[in-house]
């Protein structure tokens, strides 16, 4: 998510020349890390302000303080998020200082996601979102389809795209998977590598896997859920699995990171995200940058996009068209890899390089 994103972005920059760093709350970061004093955090200068309000709200007068009192020794300010405090402190402060500042909704402003909690997001549209983005001197999208939704449904004409990157580097570990999961040793398996959450449409996933395993042409290929979530989530697709008598032929990890994820990755088959909703999908790009071919719903915002350059398959969320689309990749090796050398080729394009210069360019346009 947004927190695994921001650190390889700021990198990227501070090597395109740009002196970048975070400020935030110390939510989802390295529990570690000092409060309020700057320190480097994966090769990026990083500020963190205990919360005192909850991960939602994420309300910290020590960074509202900060920032209106140091703002205005930064030519751009670029927020990430909009439904919580730290970001409304952010361009409030800058509107005072004269700042100007980007906002990346991050898929909260799309009608989907407008349509969840739906009471608390208009009321709080009304008291500070709507002011924050019209002030905005842009709104940064990572997707087409994200910029489109958004400024149809709420009349916004100010933004830009430009779409998270993805680390190209190659790094050791191919072997660790099998060191640290040896059940998967000789086994093919479809990886989904994502939080869990309900919108991420593993309950179908699960559905429409687990009776092909059952059957004897299908019967080597195991599901490998990599991620964590809300606890009583995991425990509800677990006793799905459970319930079908599945054990053997799904996997859960918990959250993976590093070598032991760049392993699970690089040898997966296949790699799912069913989501009902995703703004981007940054898990699409890392498999596909790999090689890994993808079967994700129309509604992960690159779906358009990868079903151009014929890297992956895209299926509607139901049981029916998931398990075609399953039967189909498993059934053909060459298939896979033929959609995953497409898939390479596509993700190319969006080495964190590449992203980088384009944000340099929406920086400078704005100063």
């Amino acid at each position: 998510g947004p927190s695994q994103a921001i650190f390889p972005m700021c990198a990227a920059l501070r090597a395109q020349g740009i002196d970048a760093a975070v400020a935030s709350t110390d939510a989802e970061i390295d529990a570690t890390l000092p409060r309020k004093a700057f320190t480097t955090h994966k090769g990026v200068p990083v500020i963190l302000f205990p919360r005192q309000l909850g991960n939602s709200m994420k309300y910290s007068r020590a960074l509202s303080t900060w920032l209106t009192e140091n703002v205005s020794n930064y030519d751009v300010v670029h927020i990430h998020a909009v439904f919580n405090h730290s970001c409304i402190a952010a361009a409030r402060a800058c509107r005072k200082h004269g700042v100007p500042y980007v906002v990346r909704p991050l898929g909260t402003l799309d009608p989907w996601s407008m349509n969840q909690k739906s009471l608390r997001k208009s009321v709080f549209w009304k008291v500070a979102g709507n002011r924050m983005m019209q002030n905005a001197a842009a709104v940064h999208y990572t997707a087409r389809a994200e910029k489109q939704a958004v400024e149809e449904s709420l009349g916004l004409n100010h933004g830009r795209v430009v779409p998270l990157g993805v680390d190209l580097t190659v790094t050791q570990g191919n072997g660790l998977q099998r060191t640290e999961f040896p059940q998967l040793t000789g086994h093919p398996y479809v990886l989904v590598l994502s939080r869990l959450h309900s919108k991420k449409g593993l309950d179908v996933l699960l559905e429409s896997f687990i009776p092909l395993v059952k059957q004897e042409e299908f019967s080597n290929w195991r599901l490998v859920i990599a991620g964590d979530g809300p606890s009583d989530y995991s425990t509800k697709l677990k006793q799905q699995v459970r319930a079908a008598g599945a054990e053997e032929f799904v996997l859960f990890t918990g959250w993976l990171e590093g070598a032991v994820k760049e392993s699970v990755l690089r040898n997966a088959s296949l790699l799912a995200l069913p989501s009902r909703h995703e703004n981007f999908g940054l898990c699409v790009l890392e498999a596909l940058a790999y090689g890994v071919p993808v079967l994700i719903s129309p509604h992960v915002n690159l779906a358009e996009d990868i079903q151009s350059a014929n890297a992956g398959w895209i299926a509607p969320v139901d049981k029916e068209s998931i398990q075609s689309a399953l039967s189909e990749t498993m059934r053909s090796t060459e298939e896979r890899r033929t959609r995953g050398n497409a898939g390479k080729k596509f993700a190319a394009q969006f080495a964190w390089p590449n992203v980088a210069a384009q944000l340099v360019e929406l920086y400078g346009n704005i100063v």
